[in-house]
């Protein structure tokens, strides 16, 4: 089930990207919510806000460098279904924004609320899963604690 919901997540970011980049050019945007919420196209060739743009073969490295470290973690972790969520939401986002990275040389991002950098699906993701990881850790600790 683990590989499956990663699947689907993957799939989903990567039909979404699909329709963007079919149905709009680099730039263009289309109010949703004028002044609030737009789509808007964007080729993203660095990480969030823009740090290390293009620098892709930095990035596939540490995309899969994480990957890998999440595959050990889950593994060697204490098992609970938070962390299994936390490393479902955080593997399907890298991997997502991996697959634009070494098919296309930039990631495409799309989502565009005009008071932060746009972004997509993936990095939606990949902040979930971060927040479920530190809040499974922190639970994780705290029932460690009690057992003292």
């Amino acid at each position: 089930m683990f590989y499956l919901l990663i699947l689907l997540l993957v799939l989903m970011d990567q039909w979404i990207k699909g329709l963007i980049d079919k149905n709009f050019f680099p730039g263009e945007s289309l109010p949703i919510i004028d002044g609030i919420f737009h789509l808007t196209y964007v080729r993203n060739t660095g990480a969030g806000f823009g740090i290390f743009a293009g620098k892709q073969r930095f990035l596939i490295i540490i995309s899969i460098i994480i990957l890998i470290v999440l595959i050990i973690y889950r593994y060697r972790s204490r098992k609970s279904i938070l962390r299994d969520a936390a490393m479902v939401f955080l593997f399907a986002g890298a991997l997502g924004n991996l697959l634009d990275r070494v098919r296309l040389s930039y990631v495409i991002d799309y989502l565009d609320f005009r008071i932060w950098p746009v972004f997509n699906l993936a990095d939606i993701l990949i902040n979930i899963g971060a927040g479920l990881l530190i809040i499974s850790i922190w639970k994780s600790e705290g029932d460690t604690d009690e057992g003292e």
